[in-house]
């Protein structure tokens, strides 16, 4: 399975098939997490976004949800990395519903994961 989830030409999952599963809600689809880490029960979000990629309606109330989650930090990182190179642009925090600039550039994301590690294993 570790392979499979390495695979940089593996498609996005086509959740289309699942419109209208739930009758009361019929616009309820599912959303993707591009980033997860978890460390005694504390989790890390990514979701990465191209430079003026929005983020769904859908997407936006689920990482906000999880944002209020105690043991949930939530990250939107505008960037990519995938088999044509990588960029880490501006990485922002959600806290509270409103995203709190984390600063940019992958050593950054590299330090917020590391202390975020750091604070999961005490």
């Amino acid at each position: 399975m570790t392979n499979a989830m390495r695979n940089p030409h593996a498609a996005h999952v086509d959740f289309g098939f699942l419109a209208g599963v739930i009758p009361s809600s019929p616009k309820a689809m599912p959303s993707d997490l591009d980033m997860i880490f978890e460390r005694h029960k504390q989790f890390f979000i990514g979701e990465w976004k191209m430079l003026g990629e929005p983020i769904s309606y859908g997407q936006e109330i689920t990482l906000k949800a999880l944002s209020s989650l105690d043991n949930f930090n939530v990250y939107i990182i505008q960037g990519y990395s995938n088999s044509e190179g990588r960029m880490v642009g501006k990485i922002h925090k959600l806290v509270n519903n409103k995203l709190i600039n984390m600063g940019e550039g992958e050593e950054r994301l590299k330090g917020i994961i590391k202390a975020w590690w750091d604070y999961a294993s005490n």
